[in-house]
């Protein structure tokens, strides 16, 4: 058997632990529902016990370090989960040193965005690049940098909340802000701009495919809008493309802030790509940095739906120093 690593993959919906070598071949993964009414205890013994019996089966003496990607808040350095939204009851649990104390390995905790920032810089879209940025665009509006070949994670783990920043004075509200990023750009950013316009057009008289009466506007979901897109509904298209309007408007101050060779982005837009990118471009063309504009390329995810699976492999990989 060749050396390996372990990812600790822990959401609000689900865990799993992947053991997987340095090339990224996954060799064992094994995920279960995360249950979070019973607390974190039985998330953590499920994943103690399950890391336990992988590396029982794939030599505990080639384990070399153990990755953990969750939702933040978190602290990076001490390994400490912070009380994430997703996660009640997950109140300032040392994960990082109850993995340490169990393996006698390095463990290395990141945010979820963060890690899925790492695997998409070693092994995805932005292999290759010394500086490249990765946005989530998923339910909501997460990031995670790359600059110099290195994770910037700030000073206390919250650089690459781009998902904050205030594209307008007004708009859909989320991230506790009307007008953010999120609001736009996000899952549940695109359902609450849906909202809104659907609303406007039953004042005026008017029909949209994807929701049928006033009773089900707050029933509209992102998903309901990229089908009707795909469609051919006119309405959602729109929608669609203020969403890369307002998309274009963040990422130009990210190309002009950063100076990236490479922005990936994931989920939404890598699916509705074609409704979402060109007014996204046409926005960056107008108000981005010319010559920052010219050498950053924005681009969809590569790694897709196992991005969670190659993300805190990636964590115990890279941050172990290979």
């Amino acid at each position: 058997m060749n050396p390996y690593y372990l990812g600790i993959d822990i959401g609000g919906t689900k865990c799993a632990v992947i053991a997987g070598t340095g090339e990224m071949q996954i060799l064992k993964k094994t995920g279960f529902p995360t249950e979070t009414s019973k607390g974190p205890g039985h998330a953590i013994n499920l994943l103690l016990k399950i890391a336990s019996e992988t590396v029982d089966n794939l030599g505990p003496g080639l384990l070399k370090a153990i990755g953990i990607s969750c939702g933040g808040p978190l602290d990076s350095i001490k390994g400490i989960v912070q009380s994430p939204p997703n996660l009640p009851g997950w109140n300032d649990i040392p994960i990082a040193d109850l993995f340490r104390d169990k393996f006698n390995v390095p463990v290395f905790l990141q945010n979820d965005a963060n890690a899925c920032a790492l695997a998409e810089w070693k092994f995805g879209a932005g292999r290759g690049t010394l500086n490249m940025v990765f946005l989530t665009f998923g339910t909501g509006m997460g990031g995670g940098i790359i600059i110099n070949g290195r994770l910037y994670s700030g000073t206390n783990d919250l650089a690459g909340e781009v998902g904050h920043m205030r594209l307008s004075e007004d708009g859909p509200r989320a991230y506790g802000k009307k007008g953010s990023f999120e609001g736009f750009c996000s899952g549940t950013g695109i359902a609450l701009l849906a909202k809104q316009i659907v609303s406007e057009k039953f004042a005026l008289k008017q029909s949209v495919s994807f929701c049928d009466s006033q009773d089900n506007i707050d029933k509209i979901t992102a998903k309901d809008v990229a089908d009707a897109a795909f469609s051919g509904d006119k309405t959602a298209i729109k929608i669609l493309e203020i969403s890369g309007e307002y998309l274009g408007k963040g990422l130009s101050l990210l190309i002009d802030i950063l100076n990236p060779q490479k922005i990936v982005i994931g989920s939404i837009y890598t699916r509705c790509r074609q409704f979402i990118e060109p007014a996204c471009l046409e926005i960056i063309k107008q108000e981005a940095l010319a010559p920052s504009r010219a050498v950053c390329s924005i681009v969809p995810a590569a790694l897709g739906d196992e991005v969670g699976d190659y993300a805190s492999l990636s964590v115990a990989m890279i941050q172990n120093g290979n």
